[in-house]
């Protein structure tokens, strides 16, 4: 197996190397199998391009801005208290609607 074959193996054995081009816009493919032609699969000339960012649950919920969360939550509030009314009212008038008192027979047409 000749070098491009065996970094195509390589490369697909090893899906965060698309992530790490995808984030990395200075980095191209042709520079990754570059590296892999001068240093093969050694694990610490790849180590840096296979660490997964760890983030953690409390990271996130530091970066939430709790004064804008209950802003959100007050908005969406309002807007389902408005679509309760708006849905309550309708189906007020639903029942408010009064149908023929006397039932038509099924066997007369318009014209009949």
């Amino acid at each position: 197996m000749d070098k491009k074959e065996s970094f195509k193996v390589f490369a697909k054995k090893h899906p965060e190397l698309i992530t790490y081009l995808n984030n990395h816009s200075n980095m191209s493919w042709q520079k990754l199998y570059e590296i892999y032609d001068i240093y093969g699969e050694d694990e610490s000339t790849w180590e840096p391009y296979f660490t997964k960012s760890n983030t953690n649950i409390s990271d996130v919920l530091s970066n939430i801005d709790t004064s804008k969360m209950q802003e959100h939550i007050k908005t969406a509030q309002k807007a389902l208290g408005l679509l309760q009314d708006l849905t309550s009212k309708g189906a007020d008038n639903i029942n408010s609607i009064k149908g023929p008192t006397i039932p038509r027979p099924l066997t007369k047409f318009f014209g009949d």
